[in-house]
């Protein structure tokens, strides 16, 4: 699933990256690898995606949130 579906307050682990190499790039130096695990911080329709991994507090854009898979 996408984690633009997740409730704020789940954590998830992350299963790929549907996106080009420079997009995967720049989420691999964020930590956002296959295996990590995703803490939901806030995720409302308007406004950026707040996400916690390895301790770092982390804000997406929906586009770029889209494209990551979770489970």
């Amino acid at each position: 699933m996408p984690l633009t579906i997740v409730q704020p307050g789940r954590c998830v682990r992350l299963v790929a990256v549907e996106a080009g190499q420079g997009l995967q790039g720049q989420l691999t130096a964020m930590g956002l690898v296959p295996g990590a695990e995703i803490q939901i911080l806030q995720n409302s329709p308007r406004g950026p995606f707040l996400i916690v991994v390895k301790g770092s507090r982390i804000m997406l854009g929906r586009d770029m949130a889209g494209k990551i898979v979770v489970e």
